[in-house]
């Protein structure tokens, strides 16, 4: 990006109050080049790194830096996530790692669909520039969740895992944070599809981690608590299809165990294997109760997003000026 456009855009977003939020853990050898990439981008912007525990120089480097650092004891992603959201006053903020793999430059494209197409997120969506920016198992597994996570809540995303954000002052304020780990990012994408908020997907550039750092992602450990939280997400905030899904596989399970009984007793007039008759019974009731537990949490949750959605339209849209200097500059 030329230094052109730099003070171009330093010129434009000083009306408005943005934060860019780096949730840390034993980045200190990577932090200062990333705070002074997105300094370079945004001088303006507040940079905001949250200090997950971390057991190095993370903090020290990060003021010395010039960043605002917040202190997080917690351990997980997502405890970061919630006391930076929970914590920070803005009006546009900016989710990233503090890695250095994700592109500071692409962020004042991101901020402007953001401001332009009134929206409440745009996800840097991950292209990678470096060979090395995935390990194997990590692209497959983002596949397959990316996969699962369509069919169950829609293909409104291709890249939940993205830690690439940007996000308007009312989603911020009007999101839970319940995860503590890396599945935080899969949180957020449920809560913009089940809060039906605008958002966008922006491809970025997404290259290998800075020099002497590692990833804190492992693989299967990690893997296994997104998919469970993915399980858990569907069954709160779509119990109709979980919980339908059970009964659904119940009932088959039923109706297999109880066609031989069905068939012997067309023959014979007679059902000698009781204990298996007792079961397909009580595997068809269990369905039953599955079918009718899906559609009570489906009616009571259709009354919490209710209440979520009123809180959300009670939070101003803080951006109007700056959306009106934009589109002057971008009309000379």
């Amino acid at each position: 990006m030329s230094k052109g456009t730099r003070t171009t855009s330093a010129s434009i977003y000083e009306n408005a109050r943005i934060a860019v939020l780096l949730p840390c853990y034993n980045e200190g050898k990577a932090i200062t080049h990333v705070i002074e990439s997105f300094r370079n981008v945004i001088p303006t912007a507040q940079i905001i790194v949250i200090d997950n525990a971390s057991k190095d120089d993370t903090a020290e480097k990060a003021k010395n830096a010039g960043a605002t650092v917040i202190r997080e004891t917690l351990p997980g992603k997502g405890n970061a996530v919630r006391r930076g959201f929970s914590e920070v006053e803005a009006d546009i903020y900016v989710m990233a790692d503090g890695d250095g793999t994700y592109d500071a430059t692409a962020l004042p494209e991101l901020i402007k669909r953001l401001i332009l197409d009134r929206l409440d997120m745009v996800v840097g969506t991950r292209a990678e520039k470096e060979e090395a920016a995935y390990r194997s198992g990590h692209r497959m597994g983002n596949r397959l969740f990316n996969t699962v996570f369509a069919k169950l809540f829609g293909a409104r995303f291709t890249d939940i895992f993205s830690g690439y954000r940007v996000f308007s002052r009312r989603f911020v304020k009007t999101f839970p944070a319940i995860s503590t780990g890396f599945e935080i990012e899969t949180e957020i994408s449920v809560h913009a599809i089940m809060l039906r908020a605008p958002v966008a997907e922006i491809p970025t550039s997404y290259g290998a981690r800075h020099e002497g750092t590692e990833s804190k992602l492992r693989t299967y450990r990690d893997g296994a608590r997104i998919l469970s939280r993915i399980l858990l997400f569907t069954a709160t905030h779509k119990p109709f299809v979980f919980y339908g899904l059970i009964a659904a596989f119940l009932a088959v399970l039923s109706v297999v165990l109880g066609l031989p009984l069905v068939f012997e007793y067309i023959e014979t007039g007679l059902v000698e294997r009781l204990p298996t008759a007792v079961l397909t019974v009580g595997v068809m009731l269990s369905a039953v109760l599955s079918f009718v537990t899906g559609a009570i949490l489906s009616n009571t949750g259709i009354g919490q997003w209710e209440v979520k959605r009123l809180a959300y339209l009670l939070h101003s849209d803080p951006l109007e000026v700056l959306r009106a200097e934009i589109t002057k500059e971008a009309d000379k």
